[in-house]
């Protein structure tokens, strides 16, 4: 495994999004002003992050079976067992993953957690979403883009600002992956959960952290012009392929899995 450092320092005096998402995972890679974020979080919380996470599970399993061998994992937060690579090389032991994250403390966990197969290979890089550009470089010296890649973006794009041009940013890096390739997102919504709207903003807004959840139709662009794969863009529990349906529970996040034409 290779790693690009950028040599910034984990800050502890600010809560900090993938540290939350760890704590509602059940994780202790976390500090005191992440915890006290999270737990003044109304308890669906926890819920709706562990669904999204299997959401993942089943989405990564999907893809390696239907020969996806390269990812691109944006937004990967502090490792949790299995992560993506482990999912995707029970199927294909020759899959190349890159990680990217924002948050230092991913990078000290990486170096000890994202350990490949001998036949494939797992990279991290230190960048933020809202660096497409050099995501996509650093991607290019590790990932074939003349073969299909699978993006994927978990549990993200919720923390970033609509004046901070949300859709083209995804754009950017979806229009750099070749054709046959996947993109996968999920996304934050209070749409099945309203009467928590103004106690999940006031939390995440106490703790100096943005926070823009969004509605089924303002997800919907995230896949404009893609091919979404059945069941199309669902609340988490409601995505499965040939596994058995996870139950019907509230979820608080929409998902989706789409090819590129």
């Amino acid at each position: 495994m290779s790693i690009r450092p950028t040599g910034s320092r984990i800050d502890t005096s600010r809560p900090h999004p993938a540290r939350v998402y760890d704590w509602l995972l059940g994780g202790k890679d976390n500090y005191p002003v992440d915890q006290e974020v999270a737990e003044k979080l109304p308890p669906e919380a926890g819920l709706n992050a562990r669904r999204n996470r299997a959401f993942m599970h089943r989405a990564a399993a999907w893809l390696a079976g239907n020969g996806i061998d390269q990812y691109l994992d944006i937004g990967t937060g502090i490792p949790t067992h299995p992560n993506l690579h482990q999912i995707v090389q029970t199927t294909v032991p020759t899959a190349r993953i890159v990680y990217a994250d924002n948050d230092p403390i991913v990078l000290r966990h990486a170096e000890a957690l994202l350990v490949s197969t001998p036949e494939g290979g797992t990279d991290y890089i230190e960048a933020d979403v809202r660096q497409p550009g050099l995501i996509l470089d650093h991607a290019r010296t590790f990932l074939d883009f003349t073969r299909p890649i699978a993006l994927s973006m978990i549990a993200l794009m919720h923390f970033i600002g609509d004046d901070e041009d949300p859709y083209g940013l995804a754009r950017t890096l979806v229009d750099a992956l070749p054709s046959g390739s996947y993109f996968v997102l999920s996304h934050g919504t209070t749409d099945e959960h309203p009467h928590l709207v103004q106690s999940v903003k006031a939390t995440y807004k106490k703790g100096e952290i943005p926070l823009r959840m969004r509605t089924r139709a303002e997800v919907e662009p995230f896949f404009a012009g893609l091919d979404l794969v059945a069941p199309g863009l669902v609340t988490a529990t409601k995505w499965y392929q040939q596994e058995p349906a996870p139950a019907e529970e509230l979820s608080g996040f929409y998902v989706g899995v789409a090819r590129v034409p």
